[in-house]
């Protein structure tokens, strides 16, 4: 196998060949999978879900099958799942590692593999250079023969995770509500994108008493194609078009989706008589404000809150937990940080400080229930959420007005520059390389005054390829190349 497994395990188009998403290369990650959780329990186990991409449920069973004949008892959702129930399993079914078959939202080539620690965060970079080891020394005709995943469903070996596991995650969310009722008669259109949020995102919905639930049909059925979204982002504009002319139809007061393994939240709110996209940071503070602002009248926030959000998240979040005597905890960029700051306050007898944390890029987690982003019970909070408001005659964006006329406005861009072919890697380090020292140099015509390169960690983060710099006129920057796409992205704010 030439794929590289990492933090994020593997990501690549599916096709044959070593370097592609394929049945050999899923055996080939499995067996060093198996490996792995053999050093770390005598009693080996596995948790494993996959989402609506095309193979998908075909690689979750054979790695099951793989674990199976390692002697790693595989537990496995017999149907799509959303990415956190996954992480919810893990820690509920007391597993060793969990994985998840999933290209999160990328293009409808793609397929991935994601490996969970018993913790439920995505593995540390140690543990995944320890499971490549692994891969590398592995026979891999380990993974040929022996039982099918039926007979191993038949003796045991497999076992089929069953509908408690996914009411137990569910109650979880409910238990985050804010309110005991909903009063506004709040409108709302939901596309699953073709993925797995169909049913946990529309049954949290009616459950907390949206009545007025539209579900976008042209996309609502599982499907890896994605006939109307090749590209199913919820950040991206054509990814919902479809569901804003179900707005216009409904008058609906908001679009919510969700992408295919349902752990980002996507929203389009009514905004006069025209919808706009709420960007993720946009839908991070007002998440965070009123979460914030509901658990200190209800006399339930902690006495010592903490926060969490990534060094390219915004930093209005600080204005925000300052005012309500929250602790701000930054990380790199990626949910599992945020995870295992989670971790360590478990670890510490504190979970119950955690309140909120985000990244910008759609991703949210309302509770410590999970220990990766889970657009399911961010879907519901932003209804509690919208609900409030429009029962006191506003929409979000007014209410995200209030923020900014209480807070500062911070306005935050992103732009990607995508590199294509062999040269792309290099090419991607030659530009990092140039910026190795940019003091004095000029980014978006403003003097850099101050940088920190997290080449080789800094402030007790990790090192990582990210540069961070501060300019004269008072602008950030972040500067950092995907960890899953050839592609280097540029994060700015201002206070405007």
């Amino acid at each position: 196998m030439n794929l590289k497994f990492g933090t994020g395990g593997l990501r690549a188009t599916m096709a044959p060949g070593p370097d592609h998403m394929n049945l050999e290369t899923i055996q080939e990650a499995t067996l060093g999978v198996a490996a792995y959780a053999k050093e770390q329990s005598d009693h080996p186990s596995a948790a494993l879900a996959y989402d609506s991409r095309n193979h998908s449920e075909e690689f979750a069973r054979e790695a099951a099958r793989v674990l199976a004949m390692q002697g790693c008892k595989a537990y496995i959702y017999p149907k799509l799942m959303p990415t956190p129930t996954l992480s919810f399993a893990v820690r509920h079914l007391k597993t060793t590692v969990g994985i998840v078959v999933t290209a999160s939202h990328n293009p409808r080539e793609y397929n991935g593999y994601k490996v969970y620690g018993s913790d439920g965060c995505q593995v540390t970079n140690e543990a995944a250079d320890r499971i490549q080891q692994h891969i590398w020394a592995a026979d891999k005709s380990q993974a040929r023969g022996g039982k099918t995943f039926e007979e191993y469903v038949e003796d045991g070996q497999i076992v089929l995770i069953d509908e408690k596991t996914l009411k137990a995650f569910l109650a979880a969310i409910i238990r985050k509500r804010t309110k005991k009722e909903l009063t506004s008669g709040l409108k709302v259109v939901y596309t699953p994108l073709y993925g797995a949020g169909l049913i946990p995102v529309t049954s949290i919905l009616k459950y907390i008493g949206i009545k007025d639930l539209q579900i976008v049909t042209e996309q609502a059925k599982p499907n890896g194609d994605f006939p109307t979204c090749p590209y199913p982002n919820p950040e991206s504009p054509d990814a919902l078009k479809i569901g804003l002319e179900w707005c216009e139809k409904t008058g609906a007061d908001l679009l919510i989706a969700t992408d295919p393994d349902s752990d980002r939240l996507g929203v389009v709110a009514k905004k006069g008589d025209k919808y706009e996209r709420l960007n993720g940071n946009e839908v991070g503070i007002l998440l965070l404000e009123y979460i914030l602002r509901c658990r200190k009248a209800a006399g339930t926030l902690p006495e010592h809150p903490v926060t969490v959000r990534t060094i390219v998240s915004t930093s209005m979040v600080d204005r925000i937990a300052e005012a309500y005597g929250v602790e701000v905890i930054q990380t790199l960029t990626g949910f599992k940080w945020i995870g295992e700051q989670i971790g360590k306050l478990e670890q510490a007898g504190e979970e119950d400080r955690y309140v909120f944390g985000f990244e910008e890029s759609c991703g949210y987690l309302i509770g410590s229930y999970v220990r990766d982003k889970d657009a399911v019970g961010a879907a519901m909070m932003f209804c509690e959420m919208a609900d409030t408001y429009k029962a006191e005659g506003k929409t979000v964006w007014d209410a995200l007005d209030d923020l900014y006329a209480k807070y500062g406005h911070y306005e935050t861009t992103l732009k990607t520059y995508e590199f294509n072919g062999a040269e792309a890697d290099k090419r991607m380090a030659q530009i990092r390389e140039g910026l190795n020292s940019p003091e004095g140099m000029k980014f978006g015509g403003s003097k850099v005054v101050r940088y920190k390169d997290y080449k080789d960690g800094v402030d007790g983060l990790p090192a990582s390829n990210v540069l961070q710099m501060w300019m004269e006129d008072g602008s950030e920057a972040v500067i950092r190349p995907s960890g899953t796409e050839p592609k280097i992205k540029v994060y700015t704010e201002k206070l405007v």
